[in-house]
């Protein structure tokens, strides 16, 4: 597995723990009355949807940073190949017909 992949797997395991331990605090606080059901249901809601927010803003953070490091090292990218490929089998063609 790549560096990149068992980064990103140890942030959302570090995200699933978080919630595990989230929704026990919450749990907790209905069980003592100091949260209604409903307020629970929102905080978790919102929770959530905080984390979903990280999730994306770490995804650009990443496609960012890869961006960076190809443009580094000028590396060609999957489009720019396939458009290259694409240009070859034209060029190829009209070779062929040219011998025919």
């Amino acid at each position: 597995m790549s560096i990149l992949k068992k980064g990103l797997a140890f942030g959302l395991g570090l995200a699933l723990a978080s919630k595990e331990q989230v929704e026990k605090l919450i749990d907790e606080l209905v069980k003592k009355g100091e949260l209604s059901l409903e307020e629970s249901k929102d905080i978790i809601e919102q929770w959530k949807q905080q984390t979903d927010e990280r999730k994306a803003e770490l995804q650009r953070i990443v496609r960012e940073q890869i961006k960076q490091v190809i443009d580094k090292f000028d590396l060609v990218t999957k489009d720019e190949l396939q458009q290259l490929e694409q240009r070859i089998r034209r060029l190829e063609e009209k070779l062929e017909e040219k011998e025919d």
